[in-house]
């Protein structure tokens, strides 16, 4: 048996409401997210999707974190399009290697039950 431990999170960000005040510009949030500054721009990972419940939605992987997470939210081909709603917390686990993070997509997939993955899904 193969024994694989899911590593921390580098970033956890969620939904929040932005306090504007009158000397600072604002930054334009995507989908309610503010803090989309925080997922670094040039790393490779693993994207997590939560609702508010703590149940996770999606999971995914990028070469480049912080414009495939844009490219969920924003995006007319993600399959999380039909799901924005319902999304209020990402996280991002920084994972180099494509091996490694082809491996923890397809564990975290199938052992934490993502809701709305379809590819990769040995559960039924």
């Amino acid at each position: 048996m193969i024994s694989i431990t899911i590593p921390e999170n580098d970033v956890k960000i969620e939904q929040r409401l932005q306090k504007v005040s009158a000397n600072i510009v604002p930054i334009k949030p995507i989908c309610g997210f503010v803090d989309l500054h925080e997922i670094p721009r040039d790393k490779g990972g693993i994207i997590l999707f939560y609702n508010k419940q703590d149940e996770l939605l999606f999971v995914g992987k990028a070469r480049k974190l912080r414009p495939r997470v844009k490219k969920h939210l924003e995006d007319n081909v993600s399959p999380l399009k039909p799901h924005r709603d319902e999304v209020n917390k990402i996280a991002v686990i920084v994972v180099e290697d494509a091996m490694e993070r082809e491996i923890y997509e397809t564990y975290i997939i199938n052992t934490k039950r993502a809701k709305y993955n379809t590819e990769k899904v040995f559960f039924e």
